[in-house]
């Protein structure tokens, strides 16, 4: 492999972590008390050149968790109803396991130590999918305890937009309004922003400039 293609792999990049972009639906702002309703997560690669991509998709409708709290604001704007069997959702338990599954699958393949969440408004998804680890009593959690990367702030230093609607067509990607806060499409989306934020910082010059040659 050749020095440049070394400094390229996505466990250089991003200082071992593995980027993981979610998104998560929930019925409520309280991760420890508020059904979470919809889950979808692309994880991303990096190619020879050192461009990033999104790879693969899992998604799931999640059945609220036993005791949990639904709160009528909430879904009137997500526009989900829980109890619908036509939405084909399945228990918090065996979403989240494979869903870490995939991600581990994907940490050893490119050689990370562990993920990290890429989300829009990151606390918010960090904090429902840690809780929804612990209540399906994981102890191989594979991402990071507090780090993530957060689009939003990001999108703000680069764009000086944070809404993600707002920020994605300020980079140039379209938006439909129509389909947002869908766990599937505004997940979709804000794995095109990350990368865009990413490559464009690339094209810049950005990177790889302070990483050591091997």
């Amino acid at each position: 492999m050749s020095t440049t293609q070394e400094f390229n792999l996505l466990s250089d990049r991003f200082r071992t972590f593995y980027p993981v972009v979610i998104d998560i639906e929930t019925a409520g702002f309280n991760a420890q008390t508020d059904a979470l309703l919809e889950i979808a997560v692309i994880t991303l690669k990096m190619d020879e050149s050192g461009w990033l991509h999104k790879e693969n998709m899992v998604h799931f409708h999640i059945e609220p968790f036993q005791g949990s709290i639904i709160n009528s604001d909430a879904i009137a704007f997500n526009k989900i109803d829980p109890f619908n069997p036509l939405r084909g959702a399945i228990s918090e338990k065996k979403a989240i396991e494979s869903i870490l599954d995939t991600v581990r699958q994907g940490i050893k393949m490119q050689g990370c130590s562990r993920g990290i969440v890429v989300a829009h408004n990151a606390n918010f998804d960090h904090n429902f999918l840690m809780a929804a680890i612990e209540r399906a009593k994981i102890k191989n959690n594979p991402f990071h305890p507090f780090v993530t990367f957060d689009t939003a702030a990001l999108s703000g230093l680069v764009v000086g937009q944070t809404v993600l609607a707002k920020a994605c067509k300020a980079i140039g990607l379209s938006f439909d309004n129509h389909q947002a806060h869908s766990a599937l499409y505004d997940t979709l989306q804000t794995a095109n922003l990350f990368c865009e934020l990413v490559n464009r910082w690339k094209r810049l010059g950005g990177w790889p400039l302070n990483i050591k040659k091997k």
